[in-house]
């Protein structure tokens, strides 16, 4: 029987050194793309894919998720006085949103120790991984909802795919599989970072994944290198045994790992904004004609 999935990780316990000095003081996952933190969209995503438990694995230096899925009884009365319900409303359904939950990870030791740290939180049920490096924008169906029906219908851990250029397969993890279908692979190895003449495919993974309980094994299993536990080590051991599939996202991915991609999300998403997007665009025509 193949098991609901209501349960999702969310590992934000870096320190965002690529978007230093911006992130000193407030993470990268609260990075604003417009008027919405990254975190946002994916916590926003899980929801909308019937998500209703989420796990965020936090630096205990740094509370800003936390107070920002908080009541804040405060700032919501100030707006409601102000007779600002249109600005109230958008903040007060973010702690309603999902059972919200959290657990440190101290030092920087990976993503596999980071996952690892939600054991008890999933006990023997399939979950769910993001990563807030990576925004998906899908006008259909949310990105993970995409990698849940693949769950459902062949009962194993599933990882989201996009295809990238060859000349930026050496950024990524790269699968070498087999296409079942339309857009599904079964995941036979993942290269991470190969030079584009030595990459298997061009289609990369995300932080978006599936995962069975039986993922926790196999971190533990796991030797550090450089002094981190990488969960995608602990997936390719999976792979090998023909136990991960791929699905090739339907949507527009945003790399906001790189100072580039989060820009390019800001432009994009921008574009698409109810408030901004007719200024956005006069203003990209205006600019266009000028250079």
């Amino acid at each position: 029987m193949i098991s609901k999935i209501t349960k999702a990780i969310i590992p934000v316990a870096g320190f965002g050194t690529r978007f230093l000095s911006a992130t000193k003081v407030q993470p990268k996952e609260m990075l604003p793309i417009v008027d919405k933190p990254i975190i946002e969209f994916l916590v926003e995503e899980a929801v909308a894919s019937g998500i209703t438990d989420i796990l965020f694995i936090i630096h205990p230096a740094r509370s800003n998720v936390i107070q920002h899925f908080s009541y804040d009884k405060d700032l919501e009365y100030f707006l409601k006085n102000k007779n600002k319900h249109y600005l109230w409303e958008k903040i007060a359904h973010l702690h309603k949103q999902a059972n919200f939950s959290f657990a440190h990870q101290e030092e920087p030791l990976g993503n596999g120790d980071a996952i690892l740290r939600g054991k008890n939180f999933v006990g023997d049920e399939p979950f769910a991984v993001f990563y807030a490096d990576d925004v998906v924008v899908s006008k259909a169906k949310p990105a993970l909802r995409q990698l849940i029906d693949v769950y459902n219908k062949y009962g194993v851990s599933v990882t989201g795919l996009v295809e990238v250029s060859t000349e930026e397969v050496n950024k990524y993890g790269v699968i070498q599989g087999k296409e079942l279908e339309n857009g599904i692979y079964k995941v036979e190895s993942v290269v991470e970072k190969p030079e584009s003449h030595e990459a298997p495919s061009n289609l990369v993974t995300i932080g978006r994944m599936i995962l069975q309980p039986k993922i926790f094994e196999y971190i533990q299993k796991q030797p550090k290198k450089n002094g981190e536990v990488y969960l995608s080590e602990a997936v390719g051991k999976l792979a090998v045994e023909g136990e991960v599939y791929g699905k090739k996202l339907e949507g527009t991915w945003h790399d906001c790992g790189s100072a580039f991609g989060f820009w390019r999300a800001n432009l994009e998403i921008g574009l698409e904004h109810p408030e901004i997007k007719n200024q956005a665009k006069e203003f990209l025509k205006k600019f266009n004609e000028k250079n």
